[in-house]
C-alpha cells in the first residue's frame, strides 16, 4: 500500500471530496488521506452531498491539518492552491488545478466531483505503473 494525501487550504471541500472518492477508487492499493493548511470548522455540506449522490459515504469526514496525516507520503496531490501550499516531502507531487466550488450551487460541486473522478482514475494508473507489485 502507498500513502496518498489530497491537500487544500481548508480541507473542507475539494480535498474532502477527493479523500472520499479516493478511498473508493484507490482503497485496494493506497491509504488515502486529506488535510488542509489552515483550520476550518466543517466540511462544506454541498461537498458531502455531491459524494453521497454517487453512492459514497462521507460520514466521519472532518477538516484535518497536515499534522494529522502521515509524515511520509508517496503521492501528494494539491487541489489548486498553487503557491499557497507549503512544501511537503513526497515521492510524487501534482497539482490538479481544480476551481473551488465553495459558495456556488450544487452544480459546481458536481462538476468538481466529475473532474476528481477523472483525475483519480488517472492517479490509479500512475500508482499501478509506479508500483507494479500492487497489481493483482
Amino acid at each position: 500500500m502507498v500513502e496518498v494525501a489530497f491537500v487544500c487550504i481548508h480541507n473542507s471541500c475539494r480535498s474532502q471530496m477527493a479523500e472520499t472518492i479516493g478511498r473508493d477508487v484507490l482503497g485496494d492499493i493506497a491509504r488515502v488521506h486529506s488535510a488542509g493548511t489552515e483550520d476550518y470548522p466543517e466540511v462544506k455540506p454541498l461537498a458531502l452531498e455531491a459524494v453521497r449522490e454517487i453512492g459514497l459515504d462521507p460520514s466521519g469526514q472532518h477538516p484535518k491539518r497536515l499534522d494529522d496525516i502521515p509524515d511520509r507520503l508517496d503521492y501528494l496531490i494539491t487541489m489548486g492552491c498553487g503557491g499557497e501550499c507549503p512544501y511537503v516531502p513526497t515521492t510524487y507531487r501534482d497539482d490538479w488545478g481544480l476551481d473551488d466550488p465553495s459558495g456556488q450551487p450544487i452544480e459546481a460541486f458536481r462538476e468538481t466531483r466529475s473532474q476528481i473522478i477523472t483525475k483519480m482514475k488517472q492517479l490509479r494508473e500512475q500508482i499501478l505503473n509506479d508500483h507494479p507489485e500492487l497489481q493483482k
